[in-house]
């Protein structure tokens, strides 16, 4: 799946066609208003409540920063990053040129959770704030490698949230004429991050899967029934606690091993991808038991 700006004539004819979006970009107070009001319904009853209290309390201050602290103008730079890579995940974030805002959103982030820190996150958050900016820039390009052993997943949650909020707002500075084009949709087309679950939508994308960026929270159409990380199809199984009507399940693929979560909006309307994912970790556990590797990346379980 690549990225194109279109010319007039195409938005156009876009526009009147039946065809269902095979990318939708974020709308991110809307999501992360949703998110911290999700995990706080579903800290009341979970036996990870203090975490998920946690979680809702750091969403809540990226909604804050969205707001308070946009970053500066990027669209030129996007705009040349889409031409230079002829669309194709123009925000990689292996290898695009980002810019210090996200320092200065992960200080802005620092000082305003400073009030919910506790024994445990202070001393990490003490060591980000007097971290160099070499350090840091270190740190994320380490995570956006996977090389999380050198991150640390007290540092990983914090640095991801600030990241994830300035990508998020370069979604929103692309050129309003772009359109994805159909490829290879085993990570974001936009940013090449993993998914963090597949939601079925209902609505106007009634019964279509659309896999959730970890990263920049952009969502792109996948066929149902087909493993999101070697697109087999012949050995899919979906586990859950509860009865076949859960509004959560694993679907697992007996051919490369791995799993990823699915989400049914039919099921349950307020089901949102990060929250319920990380409300539903005591089946990650199972699925680790029955030796299956996990495709996704939730921003606040890093290995």
């Amino acid at each position: 799946m690549s990225i194109r700006i279109l010319p007039d004539t195409e938005i156009k004819q876009a526009a009147s066609s039946f065809e269902h979006p095979p990318l939708l970009f974020a709308n991110p107070k809307n999501l992360y208003a949703r998110r911290a009001k999700r995990l706080r319904q579903l800290a009341a009853d979970n036996p990870f409540k203090d975490y998920l209290e946690f979680a809702a309390n750091l969403v809540e201050v990226q909604l804050d920063l969205l707001e308070n602290h946009p970053i500066a103008n990027e669209q030129e730079k996007l705009t040349a990053c889409i031409t230079q890579t002829q669309g194709n995940k123009p925000l990689n974030a292996k290898n695009f040129p980002r810019s210090n805002e996200w320092q200065k959103l992960l200080l802005a982030l620092i000082k305003k959770f400073r009030p919910y820190a506790n024994e445990t996150t202070l001393p990490t958050l003490e060591w980000l704030e007097k971290a160099a900016s070499s350090e840091l820039e270190k740190l994320a390009t380490d995570l956006f490698n996977e090389r999380y052993e050198q991150v640390g997943a007290d540092k990983a949650v914090f640095l991801w949230a600030a990241l994830s909020l300035y990508w998020v707002q370069l979604t929103q500075q692309l050129p309003r004429n772009t359109m994805t084009e159909v490829g290879e949709r085993h990570t974001c087309p936009v940013c090449d991050a993993a998914p963090v679950a597949s939601v079925i939508h209902f609505g106007s994308e009634q019964g279509l899967r659309y896999m959730h960026c970890s990263l920049c929270e952009s969502e792109w159409n996948m066929t149902r029934s087909q493993c999101s990380t070697c697109d087999q199809s012949g050995k899919l199984d979906y586990w859950s606690f509860d009865n076949v009507d859960a509004g959560v399940k694993a679907e697992s693929c007996g051919d490369c091993g791995s799993y990823l979560k699915v989400m049914y909006q039919e099921k349950d309307a307020y089901v949102e991808p990060v929250a319920d994912d990380l409300a539903t970790i005591l089946l990650d556990a199972e699925m680790e038991q029955k030796e299956f590797a996990k495709s996704g990346l939730n921003p606040f379980l890093f290995p």
